[in-house]
């Protein structure tokens, strides 16, 4: 779908609900800056909005998959401060990731959570099809693990985000998109699968 900046207004809502919530992040950036080009709201700021209106319970807040270069010699330093669990990408490399998703199971708990998935959290060779690409990224069948590691979980909505048609030459990203979302529908509670 679109930029990463929709989850913004979508954490507005379920916290207006919910209370604050858990988040499993999927993304090779942790979309916690402040400010670009003077503005506060942009594809990179959602998540410190949110943690400012209180709309994430930050102590079980997970970010999978960050990488890439930065400006800060220190780039996830905010996330540690406000609590979030920040697992970059090399921790992934070549490894099944079912352990980590039984931790982040644990983190979670049975309180309401939502899943935010940024297409660019896979490596560029599976999703060229993206507007900041990141090399060294999740594996399709990573991507799988981390979805269906949150069957059981109390997921109050979920997203996919970053798809650029434009840049989907092949069309592969659109693919790997719509099988990603369609993974997270079949984790929803209630959900029946076989």
């Amino acid at each position: 779908g679109g930029d990463h900046t929709i989850t913004y207004p979508i954490l507005q809502a379920l916290a207006a609900k919910h209370g604050p919530v858990g988040l499993v992040h999927v993304d090779a950036h942790t979309d916690t800056g402040d400010t670009a080009l003077g503005e506060r709201i942009y594809h990179g700021s959602p998540f410190r909005r949110c943690v400012e209106e209180g709309l994430l319970d930050c102590g079980r807040v997970v970010q999978i998959g960050i990488r890439g270069s930065s400006y800060d010699p220190d780039p996830n330093k905010y996330c540690r401060e406000q609590g979030f669990r920040v697992v970059p990408a090399e921790e992934c490399w070549m490894k099944s990731l079912e352990p980590l998703m039984r931790e982040v199971r644990a983190q979670m708990g049975h309180k309401p959570m939502y899943i935010s998935f940024d297409i660019d959290g896979l490596d560029p060779a599976y999703a060229p099809g993206t507007g900041t690409p990141e090399i060294a990224g999740l594996t399709p069948a990573q991507a799988l693990e981390i979805i269906r590691g949150c069957k059981g979980l109390n997921i109050v909505g979920c997203d996919l985000v970053e798809v650029a048609p434009m840049y989907d030459a092949s069309g592969n990203t659109a693919l790997l998109g719509a099988n990603l979302l369609f993974e997270m529908l079949c984790v929803l509670p209630g959900v029946k699968t076989l």
